[in-house]
């Protein structure tokens, strides 16, 4: 198994994929950046439940962070899903 180091943020404009296996645990320190999209552009909600997005627009215009329920992107504040109004 590989271990890697490194510092400085770390961003993802298409998210990250793998497989987290055994006893993990620990802090993220820092930012944590999510990829961006309006309501529009916000890629499909199916398959990819647990996956956080930032939605410019998902609160009725306003931006919002929003998470993938395996169906619809829900905004994190009510669980209502991302409507642009």
């Amino acid at each position: 198994m590989a271990n890697t180091t490194f510092t400085g943020p770390v961003i993802s404009t298409n998210g990250f994929v793998g497989a987290v296996t055994g006893d993990v645990t620990g802090d993220v320190v820092g930012l944590v950046q999510v990829p961006t999209y309006t309501v529009s552009t916000a890629p499909s909600a199916a398959s990819i439940a647990g996956s956080l997005v930032y939605v410019s627009d998902g609160a009725a215009g306003s931006a919002i962070l929003a998470f993938s329920d395996g169906t619809n992107w829900k905004r994190s504040d009510t669980g209502a899903t991302i409507a642009a109004s």
